[in-house]
């Protein structure tokens, strides 16, 4: 086998999209990996590396073999006792498998299992040198990368997701000939399109980053990355002030850029009268500049480009980008200006012009549904039902402003703007941008309680409202986006502490919903034939989808926080009402399994559960009652008795205060008499009352940890 050496492939091409270029350079890599390990080819796999920029793909792996190892081969034909015929000769079946093989009868094998016996063919086969394999592992790969609409050029027959140019294939120093989308392999590559125009000369795999950066390309993504911090950094300086940079439009400015120089830039302060969001979203997600703020963090007339180019007239690029921004920033302020002149509160009767869902009704149907959630669950939790029904009611007509016509990603931001201009009252306002928290994952809830009060209302509304038309979320499909709202409604209870029954909750949502859109869910049977409405039957079912929906949701929540499933089950297992109350169970329940204690009393309140169940099948009556100290037989029945008596006294004040990890170590002292009552206690004695009073005393025991958790399940 020869001398392992690095294998480069380098796939040049027309731009390619930005924000899937990081995809699809992780799935090239993905891919040559694969097809190298398929076909047996040694090298330093786990190594390999993904390059990419906005014209080329390429993987580089530090130490592949120029040949696979021998192959061996083992097909397995026809049974002995069906190949060979009554007087031994081979059948038809066996001669056409020998023929398929290349050899004949007599060169196949046999063997045997404890199956039976076969006929087989054993070869030892040479390994095929890389070069032969390289052009089919190179179109596996580039076949396999996500695509959803590849492209034709010229007159080929194939197609790609940009038109390709140039191909790259070598090991080590040598040139692996083939072809791929119609391209010839070669050792040229190319370089910054304005900078070094000119082919580049590839010497060996291991020259082509240096090869690329001397002809103003840096292929490593993460060297252009640190440029571009490193420039935009250098261009801020310039303005005294601080760029705000985030990973989001680094990696976008990257996907766009081989050789990435910062410019700073300013625009006219009046400007500034305009919300920064606005101002903020206009330059980094139209623009793809780089906002600069001053030291107290307030947005400043300064913003950083960043240009694929060193040029050598930077005044001309600056005078490009600030011309460019200039009509943006006007039509911005346009719309600030000509919002203004129209109360926020206005746009509620064009709501009803507005359809939300068809079955639903219109955004007003929606805003009048969860301005009455609001109130009632303000009420309860003891905010302002005033001004959490007075938010509700805004809530939607930002929607129909200019601004967020132009930029519905400001929905929220500018009606919080909105209402303060127009003096709704500090708490309103800032609910109308709040009650979208979490807006996406590891995103905040809302800080105040007016906002968290419309954040659960609304997302109680949406869920009720989409599970009841019957487009609820299956497999990759969500179109409402109700998976992420009901792990941000589920967030908001928990982290906010609102002691709301979610049941009950969902329940209430459910009934300010009309009649027409309940029905709307209901599936035609088997017959074709719609099956007869009811509107409390089909409540019912719905509420227990939503319930069952959250709580999937939140298990997932808990994963990520390094809660166990079991610990999870556990708790669910006894269904808290309020989601406060399931965290502080489950906290509580993580808490004890740290105990040393836990494992032998999670096996007892286990072999407790299959006794009473057992019981309760054999009888038909649950076991339970009262606990008769006069058919105790032991004192290891005595002792029990009196540590869950003591138990039950001391755990009634933390279990009413929901302090259940106080609950949990208290009962954590039940292990000895537990243990001793298994050791020396038959609970199936013989004597019926001594049976039923020693099947009461454990359902006592499994009733003291089941007002925290079933810790069976752990």
């Amino acid at each position: 086998m020869s001398q392992p050496k690095s294998l480069l492939i380098e796939l040049g091409t027309e731009e390619l999209p930005p924000k899937a270029l990081d995809e699809l350079s992780q799935a090239f890599l993905d891919g040559m990996v694969q097809g190298l390990s398929r076909r047996g080819i040694e090298g330093a796999l786990d190594e390999a590396r993904a390059y990419c920029t906005p014209r080329r793909l390429a993987v580089h792996v530090p130490a592949v073999a120029g040949t696979q190892p021998e192959q061996h081969v083992e097909r397995r034909g026809p049974a002995v006792n069906a190949a060979l015929d009554a007087q031994g000769q081979p059948s038809k079946a066996l001669t056409g498998f020998a023929q398929s093989c290349g050899v004949e009868v007599s060169q196949l094998q046999k063997l045997e299992t404890d199956k039976g016996a076969w006929f087989v063919f054993r070869a030892v086969k040479p390994g095929q040198p890389l070069a032969a394999l390289l052009p089919e592992i190179v179109e596996e790969a580039l076949k396999g990368l996500p695509i959803p609409r590849p492209m034709r050029w010229a007159d080929h027959d194939y197609a790609f997701v940009r038109p390709a140019h140039w191909l790259v294939m070598l090991h080590g120093a040598d040139i692996v000939e083939g072809n791929v989308l119609g391209l010839k392999s070669g050792r040229k590559s190319r370089g910054h399109r304005f900078m070094h125009p000119n082919p580049v000369h590839v010497t060996d795999a291991d020259n082509w980053l240096d090869a690329l950066r001397a002809a103003r390309v840096l292929a490593d993504p993460l060297e252009r990355r640190e440029r571009i911090r490193a420039e935009v950094a250098r261009a801020a300086a310039q303005t005294g002030g601080e760029p705000r940079l985030d990973e989001a439009l680094l990696n976008e400015i990257a996907n766009l850029t081989e050789w990435p120089a910062a410019i700073a830039c300013a625009f006219e302060r009046e400007f500034l009268a305009v919300p920064p969001e606005a101002l903020v979203t206009t330059m980094e997600t139209n623009q793809k500049f780089v906002p600069v703020f001053d030291a107290a963090g307030k947005l400043t007339e300064h913003f950083i480009g960043v240009a694929n180019i060193e040029s050598k007239e930077p005044a001309e690029i600056r005078k490009g980008y600030e011309r460019v921004i200039r009509p943006r920033f006007a039509d911005a302020k346009f719309f600030w200006d000509e919002d203004l002149k129209t109360p926020l509160a206005s746009y509620q009767e064009s709501l009803k012009n507005v359809t939300y869902q068809q079955a639903l009704g219109s955004l007003w149907d929606k805003s009048v549904r969860v301005a009455e959630l609001s109130r009632v669950i303000a009420s309860r939790v003891g905010v302002d039902a005033g001004a959490a029904t007075r938010a509700a009611s805004l809530a939607k007509c930002d929607l129909l402003t200019r601004m967020v016509g132009e930029f519905p990603e400001l929905q929220g931001v500018m009606g919080r703007y909105y209402a303060q201009r127009q003096d709704e009252g500090v708490a309103v306002a800032q609910a109308l941008d709040s009650y979208y928290q979490p807006r996406f994952a590891g995103d905040a809830i809302a800080a105040d309680a007016v906002g968290q009060v419309l954040a659960v209302a609304e997302r109680l509304d949406t869920l009720a409202g989409i599970f009841a038309v019957g487009m609820k979320p299956s497999g990759n499909k969500d179109p409402f986006a109700l998976r992420r709202a009901a792990l941000g409604l589920a967030r908001t209870l928990v982290e906010a502490g609102l002691e709301l029954d979610l049941r009950a909750s969902f329940a209430e949502a459910l009934e300010l919903l009309p009649d027409a859109a309940l029905a709307a869910g209901l599936k035609p049977g088997k017959d074709g034939k719609s099956p007869a409405f009811d509107a409390g039957k089909r409540r019912a079912a719905l509420l227990g989808e939503l319930a069952e929906f959250v709580l999937d949701r939140l298990r997932g929540y808990y994963a990520e926080l390094g809660f166990t499933p079991e610990q999870f089950e556990a708790v669910l297992a006894v269904s808290p009402a309020t989601l406060p109350d399931f965290d502080r169970r489950l906290r509580a329940v993580a808490e004890f399994g740290r105990r040393p204690e836990a494992a032998s009393l999670a096996a007892a309140n286990k072999r407790v559960a299959n006794i009473l169940r057992k019981a309760e099948e054999e009888t038909g009556v649950a076991p339970g009652g009262a606990v008769d100290p006069a058919c105790f037989e032991s004192p290891a029945e005595h002792d029990l008795a009196n540590a869950l008596d003591a138990a039950l006294a001391d755990t009634a004040a933390p279990r009413a205060n929901g302090d259940y990890t106080a609950v949990l170590t208290r009962l954590a002292q039940l292990q000895a008499p537990v243990d001793a009552f298994f050791e020396g206690v038959l609970v199936n004695a013989e004597d019926a009352r001594v049976r039923a009073n020693r099947l009461a005393l454990l359902a006592r025991l499994k009733a003291q940890f089941a007002a925290v958790a079933d810790i069976a399940r752990l």
